[in-house]
């Protein structure tokens, strides 16, 4: 299930880029548009400003602004800069893998083989997706 953290992240993001300019946008607009508690905003933009995708401006005129064009920035960079690893299991994960330590043999369990075709077909969704297409 994904988080609201992420939710509201993906949410912001696109807010940020259905504007016309790459100006700034501050905290309270984009709070009051999209319905999202200034303070736990606060902390998700930070998160991504982070992770590279939005740049800030401080002052009178300030906010976040993209720092990519929307096209260029993947739903799976995005999701797991938010959220963490994508598959429902450490023991499927690419990039976070861990054992499980309840499963003596990865290659005989059938969840395992399962949450390998989830993980696969959502990376897939996601990899085809930009921030473009969800504005």
């Amino acid at each position: 299930m994904l988080s609201k953290k992420t939710k509201y992240g993906l949410k912001a993001l696109a807010f940020i880029a259905r504007q016309k300019e790459n100006i700034p946008v501050p905290i309270a607009v984009i709070s009051k548009s999209e319905n999202i508690s200034h303070k736990f905003l606060e902390s998700i933009l930070l998160t991504l400003r982070k992770a590279g995708f939005l740049g800030s401006k401080k002052g009178k005129n300030g906010g976040y602004y993209l720092l990519e064009n929307p096209s260029k920035i993947l739903m799976t960079d995005v999701i797991r800069a938010l959220e963490g690893p994508i598959a429902m299991l450490p023991c499927v994960s690419l990039n976070f893998y861990e054992k499980c330590d309840d499963c003596p043999d990865e290659k005989a369990c059938s969840v395992h083989k399962l949450m390998i075709q989830v993980r696969d077909n959502t990376l897939k969704v996601l990899k085809n997706n930009t921030l473009s297409d969800i504005t």
